[in-house]
């Protein structure tokens, strides 16, 4: 069969116990995107997750426990390594990322390696308060100095990553609480990648329970200080080996 124009992309879909949500957003990613492919790496789900993405046509890697966002895009990362993809799409089982945007985050791959779906960018009326928020401020504010672009919502799961970033994130992508966010994005920019971001809508969620309970968020600016503190201290120089071999 004759070969497919422009690069092969690969969406990636953490799912943990989204079973009432994943057929939706894997049937309004086909519709939006149909020529590419999708992963649902199902994160230790209990509900029946792996199935329902299965009959939805989905390819499906089932991991045996929980084991957070930032371990579910390793395997999604890695799976594309392996089967060589130049492209990966991070989008949230729950609906809230809405695949209209994927042309314009796309888009961006022109000139960044990585390229964010942001909320606080114009677009949409998406808020966060308190804690959290002056969380994201800081967070983002130091990223914009480290990334040399203004980045206003650094802990955006919706993102999309070219040939180079994907090899260094198949290698290094971090699952602690945060770290699929921030650090990755540190890391990023640490060996040598460009960040950039585009501004879309999140939408609220409509089936199921936000993993994020009333504790997490309260404890949400200490958390993300260390990460970003932690990020900015670790050293990676297997990342810079392996970004230096992407031509």
């Amino acid at each position: 069969m004759p070969e497919r124009p422009g690069p092969r992309i690969l969406v990636v879909i953490p799912a943990w116990n989204e079973a009432g949500a994943i057929a939706g957003t894997i049937a309004e990613v086909r519709a939006c995107q149909p020529d590419v492919d999708i992963l649902v790496v199902d994160d230790g789900s209990g509900d029946g997750s792996a199935d329902v993405a299965r009959a939805a046509g989905a390819q499906v890697a089932r991991l045996p426990f929980n084991l957070g966002v930032g371990g579910a895009m390793r395997t999604g990362y890695r799976y594309a390594m392996r089967e060589d993809y130049d492209v990966v799409v991070q989008i949230d089982a729950d609906g809230q990322h809405d695949p209209s945007y994927l042309p314009q985050l796309l888009a961006g791959l022109d000139s960044a390696d990585v390229v964010i779906g942001a909320r606080f960018a114009g677009e949409g009326n998406y808020a966060a308060r308190g804690p959290r928020r002056w969380a994201m401020r800081m967070l983002a504010s130091v990223l914009s100095r480290l990334a040399g672009t203004h980045l206003t919502d650094v802990t955006s799961g919706f993102r999309v990553a070219n040939r180079r970033a994907v090899r260094v994130f198949a290698d290094h992508y971090p699952a602690e609480y945060l770290g699929d966010t921030v650090e990755s994005l540190v890391i990023a920019l640490r060996v040598g990648c460009t960040v950039s971001q585009r501004p879309v809508h999140m939408r609220p969620r409509t089936v199921g329970t936000a993993s994020q309970s009333p504790l997490r968020a309260a404890t949400y600016l200490v958390r993300a200080v260390v990460a970003l503190g932690l990020a900015l201290v670790r050293r990676w120089p297997a990342a810079t080996e392996t970004l230096g071999q992407e031509k």
